[in-house]
């Protein structure tokens, strides 16, 4: 009896070290999430890594780059600014004295490269799958092999050259337009695919970052994933018109958070590093239009509340040629900065704060941000309700409540998540390397997210039978 509790003794440690060695290896290594961005230590350059699969849709390149080769040969500056700051590279590339580029960049004029997203994107898909290890995107060749389709038009771009340089709201008339004459044929051709034809263009990508591109043909491409900065400017009709028909906008039931992605404004101020930030002597800095339409009205109030407050500074103006210097100052000598609704709810200017590391304060009910479920805002940011906001004194003294603990850490978690609001790749051309955690490969994971909703609604199309009527419905909220 003795001699077996040795034998006992020795089976019962073997069994413990087998049932600890089969324990850790039924564990798999999760990596921590943060709340600010939970997609950062993901590497899509990994073959493990699943990646979003693109096909790009054969456009001319009139549509894109050539739109670009247009503006540069456009005599005069965009008249709706003052200052021109194109106008020396303007001039060295209709004089010849610079070389002629494959893929000229993007223009610097700040009321249109704010909405530059769709010259990033296709400058990802365009670079030479060696060079593009850490895009979340693969290109393919064949429809057929793609998980979706890039629809390669600088929509942006072809709506702004006609605003800026086309008779005075000639946009909206189709007669004499070109723009509109360039959607038309884009949306012909798209639709005309066997791609488009067997998806009904839900697997296809516009990226419409401008609330006034594609304004002809809105409702034609609705079923589509649209890349959008907000949705303020799609179904929200103007407080003069009680025509909920226009067709001017798309009704609420046709874009959805379900199959659309917000997407950032390029910021137009340059990066400030935490290391660099200095004393702030300003509570609250707001630089803008006053007056603005539509949702923006709120804007109005708040200046007239704010304007005279101690430690807060109202300005008019935009951050162009001229004034950007002013708002470079001002955001990074101010604690808060105010980002109250515009003609949309939002506006490039909160990107701005962001990267300027002056905490936003939103004061935007039906505003939509991008990247949400994978940025959580409330780290760096306050957001106040309108109602609140347009009560006398209750902004600055709420402001003035926070400390500068909090402050700190707001400004802390700020600097964290810059990264993921740029999109320039630092290569003239737009082709090139991306940053991994940029913009560019968040809106390819948000895509990708989107999938499955996607592909269930492609099948559950195919299914209903000719001549059945089925009213459009969105539960987005």
């Amino acid at each position: 009896m003795k001699s077996s509790i040795p034998l006992l003794l020795f089976l019962s440690f073997f069994s413990l070290l087998f049932l600890l060695f089969l324990s850790s290896k039924s564990k798999t290594y999760s990596p921590p999430l943060s709340s600010l961005s939970s997609s950062s230590s993901q590497k899509p350059s990994s073959q493990s890594q699943p990646r979003l699969k693109i096909f790009v849709a054969d456009l001319p390149r009139s549509f894109n780059y050539g739109l670009l080769d247009l503006y540069w040969s456009l005599s005069g500056p965009d008249t709706r600014i003052g200052v021109d700051p194109d106008a020396d590279l303007r001039t060295e590339i209709s004089s010849g004295r610079r070389r002629a580029v494959e893929r000229p960049p993007y223009p610097e004029n700040p009321i249109i490269k704010q909405y530059s997203a769709e010259y990033w994107l296709l400058g990802d898909l365009e670079t030479p799958e060696g060079s593009r290890g850490a895009s979340f995107a693969g290109r393919v060749y064949e429809p057929d092999a793609a998980d979706v389709v890039f629809v390669p038009f600088f929509a942006t771009l072809s709506a702004e050259m006609e605003l800026g340089w086309g008779r005075k709201w000639g946009f909206r008339k189709k007669e004499g337009n070109e723009d509109y004459r360039r959607q038309r044929e884009v949306v012909d051709r798209i639709r005309d695919s066997e791609a488009w034809r067997r998806s009904g263009g839900r697997d296809h990508i516009f990226v419409l970052t401008d609330p006034v591109a594609m304004w002809h043909v809105r409702r034609e491409i609705a079923p589509a994933i649209l890349l959008v900065v907000d949705f303020g400017g799609w179904y929200k009709l103007d407080s003069k018109s009680s025509n909920s028909n226009s067709s001017h906008t798309i009704q609420h039931t046709q874009v959805s958070l379900l199959k659309d992605v917000i997407v950032p404004y390029t910021h137009l101020l340059p990066r400030l590093n935490l290391l660099e930030n200095q004393h702030r002597d300003t509570l609250l800095y707001f630089k803008g239009a006053k007056h603005r339409h539509r949702g923006g009205l709120v804007r109005e109030k708040l200046w007239d509340l704010l304007v005279n407050e101690p430690g807060v500074i109202m300005e008019e103006g935009f951050p162009n040629a001229t004034g950007r210097e002013q708002s470079i100052k001002g955001m990074r000598t101010s604690e808060f900065c105010l980002h109250p609704a515009g003609d949309t709810p939002t506006s490039c200017r909160l990107f701005d704060a962001v990267m300027s590391l002056c905490i936003p304060v939103v004061v935007s009910d039906s505003i939509e941000l991008p990247f949400e479920g994978m940025v959580d805002y409330t780290e760096f940011s306050v957001f106040v309700s309108v109602s609140n906001a347009l009560q006398p004194k209750w902004l600055v003294n709420h402001l003035r409540s926070i400390s500068k603990e909090q402050m700190d850490r707001f400004r802390m978690n700020m600097a964290r998540v810059q990264s993921i609001f740029e999109y320039d790749n630092g290569s003239p051309s737009g082709v090139g390397a991306i940053h991994p955690d940029g913009s560019v490969n968040h809106i390819w994971r948000k895509v990708y997210q989107k999938l499955p909703m996607i592909r269930e609604a492609i099948i559950r199309e195919k299914r209903k039978p000719e001549g059945a009527s089925i009213p459009l419905r969105c539960h987005c909220t």
